[in-house]
């Protein structure tokens, strides 16, 4: 899994327990997988389909560094099927998983369209066939 997406925990991003609030932390989730959706099928087109059960596992506090990791694990014809995790960057404990999120490409058209995509795209693939930047 690649963990591309650090945040810094926040008294803003607090519940009244002290402890990250969910809602932020799914916000979060959601962006970063978008982004990584867009990346892989090129397309910035894309909307969130469906989202499995979260599992929440451990808790995270104010100061603490926790990365988003996703992967992708099964291209449709016009979607993307992504797994997340959520841990504490220092101590490396998990803090939340998502084992599915599905998004769908879309066409200028706004309905779903094919994306053509196989397999996941590396960055350090995604240049070769591209003229150099001047």
């Amino acid at each position: 899994m690649n963990f591309h997406t650090r945040k810094w925990v926040k008294p803003e991003d607090l519940n009244p327990n002290g402890t990250l609030f969910g809602g932020s932390l799914l916000r979060w989730i959601d962006e970063e997988a978008a982004i990584y959706a867009i990346v892989q099928l090129g397309n910035q087109r894309v909307v969130t389909k469906y989202i499995s059960e979260i599992n929440f596992v451990s808790a995270s506090r104010q100061g603490d560094i926790i990365e988003l990791g996703i992967t992708a694990t099964e291209f449709g014809r016009t979607s993307i099927t992504l797994t997340c995790e959520v841990r504490n960057k220092i101590t490396r404990k998990s803090i939340l998983t998502v084992e599915k999120m599905v998004f769908v490409n879309l066409g200028e058209d706004g309905l779903p369209a094919p994306h053509g995509r196989t397999e996941i795209r590396y960055v350090k693939d995604q240049f070769k066939d591209d003229e150099p930047i001047a």
